[in-house]
């Protein structure tokens, strides 16, 4: 009797278990709506997790802001008034400006106080290098400012104006000399100057000394001048004479450097001659005596050597002039200009 109901129910489970189940791999079940999160009460958070949020990963570094969809964050309608701004201090600096100068207690100490450490011997010769590194410089040099030919109207001549210095960066001891003749000719003109310089500023040096004409008479001067850069680059050479027979003249010099390329420099020059009164043994007379203005163009072919060309005018003005023509000479002068600039 067992073994008979045992067969019936194997009869019976058996189409179950032979049933093919793959069509139900295609068979997908509705999933069940989900209902919408409902607002949450602040009281309702209590059961978060909020270590599992990782707040540490939404700084604000982390975030991408450019994904972000700002239009539609209705920033206007946020209450700034109740954000305390006034309490963020935004214009006060995290930390105030460092005073200037040293701190009171840099100053305490001795004088050279890494002798002690170093030794006299070692530190004396240092601070000579350093001294010499900050206003103690002393050197030199000399420049040729022009040595040119001057081809033109009534004759060609050739000029040269040189000048050097040696001292430091407040007083210095300047020697000028320039002069012209005619080629093949004697020396028309030849001076020399010794003067003292000082700094009084960082753009001009105040200079005195003596001035020695060797031509066209030996005559002493006094000279009183200024010397130095003014406004817009423009390099000014002005100084008064008084000479050892009473004659007070002076003379003004500019010129300006405008480089067109690195090595190109175009200069325009120019130069007045004054005289306070009649020098009739030298044919000038009273006022504005001469001018003189030119137009040069140099080419450095290193920086301490540049030929350059360019054309000048030079004129004797008013009782000099006069003077001139009275002589049979020109009174004015256009001429090409031929020559180099040179320094050591």
């Amino acid at each position: 009797m067992r073994a008979l109901l045992l067969a019936t129910a194997a009869l019976i489970a058996h189409p179950a278990a032979a049933q093919d189940h793959s069509g139900h791999a295609q068979h997908v079940e509705p999933a069940e709506p989900q209902e919408e999160p409902q607002a949450t009460e602040q009281g309702s958070m209590e059961h978060m997790d909020h270590q599992a949020t990782e707040h540490a990963q939404a700084e604000s570094g982390a975030v991408d802001h450019n994904q972000m969809d700002h239009a539609r964050m209705n920033h206007g309608a946020m209450d700034h008034s109740t954000m305390g701004h006034a309490q963020m201090n935004h214009g006060a600096p995290a930390q105030p400006p460092p005073s200037s100068g040293p701190p009171p207690r840099a100053l305490e100490g001795p004088e050279h106080a890494a002798d002690a450490i170093y030794g006299t011997a070692v530190m004396a010769p240092a601070r000579q290098d350093l001294a010499r590194g900050h206003g103690e410089f002393t050197g030199g040099t000399v420049m040729l400012d022009r040595l040119e030919a001057r081809l033109g109207d009534g004759g060609d001549l050739y000029l040269w104006d040189v000048q050097g210095w040696y001292g430091g960066d407040i007083d210095r001891l300047w020697v000028k000399g320039e002069g012209e003749s005619a080629f093949g000719g004697n020396v028309e003109a030849a001076e020399v100057q010794a003067l003292w310089s000082h700094a009084i500023g960082p753009w001009f040096d105040v200079q005195a000394g003596i001035r020695y004409d060797l031509e066209p008479d030996s005559r002493a001067h006094a000279v009183l001048g200024l010397q130095g850069l003014a406004p817009y680059m423009f390099e000014v050479d002005a100084a008064a004479f008084l000479s050892d027979r009473g004659d007070l003249t002076a003379r003004i010099e500019a010129e300006y450097d405008q480089r067109i390329t690195q090595r190109l420099i175009l200069q325009p020059r120019a130069e007045l001659s004054l005289a306070a009164q009649d020098i009739a043994e030298r044919g000038i007379g009273a006022g504005i005596s001469s001018v003189e203005a030119g137009l040069r163009l140099r080419y450095e072919i290193v920086r301490e050597f540049a030929p350059y060309i360019g054309i000048g005018y030079e004129a004797k003005l008013g009782e000099t002039a006069d003077r001139a023509r009275a002589a049979g000479e020109d009174s004015d002068r256009l001429a090409l200009l031929l020559g180099v600039k040179a320094w050591f």
